[in-house]
């Protein structure tokens, strides 16, 4: 696996990066160290933009940058390697990669449709193994009531990121 770091406007992201496409991915960390070892990072670890990192990488950087400016990203092109989830959670991880900008489901919903109307709490427990916040926005998913719900990230990023995804015209 390659490893990337990178400063965005909130901070640092970084990202695994394996044959098969996107591993893994950080929301922002202040500093470099912190996100390359929230990330599982170890080795060498690369700038985007230094050259060694291919055009799908640097996709990546580029669609982080611009969602942390407060621009809509272009995540719907980054290949995912789905390798260690189960089928079910990978069926949720894609199903949540197909909620537009800027809208919500509930975990209720979620469950629908991937087949199963009674299984929120199972889509909760998938989401939570997400490896690859934002370009799978497990942030998206809301409880019945339209509160926030769970959420595995830091405290306060899952609504700061929909009040960001809110503002900013899709």
């Amino acid at each position: 696996m390659r490893g990337y770091v990178l400063e965005t406007p909130a901070g640092w992201a970084a990202w695994l990066w394996s044959s098969k496409g996107l591993y893994s991915l950080t929301l922002p960390l202040p500093t470099p160290a912190e996100a390359i070892a929230a990330v599982g990072g170890e080795g060498r670890i690369m700038d985007p933009w230094s050259g060694e990192g291919r055009k799908e990488e640097q996709a990546l950087a580029a669609a982080l940058s611009r969602y942390f400016k407060g621009e809509k990203p272009g995540f719907a092109g980054i290949p995912l390697d789905w390798t260690g989830y189960s089928p079910f959670t990978r069926c949720v991880l894609r199903a949540v990669r197909h909620i537009p900008w800027g809208r919500t489901l509930t975990y209720g919903e979620v469950a629908a449709r991937v087949g199963n109307r009674k299984a929120a709490r199972a889509v909760g427990n998938a989401l939570g193994r997400n490896r690859t916040p934002l370009v799978v926005p497990c942030h998206r998913v809301t409880a019945a009531d339209g509160k926030p719900g769970g959420w595995s990230g830091p405290p306060g990023w899952k609504e700061r990121l929909l009040r960001l995804e809110q503002r900013v015209n899709p």
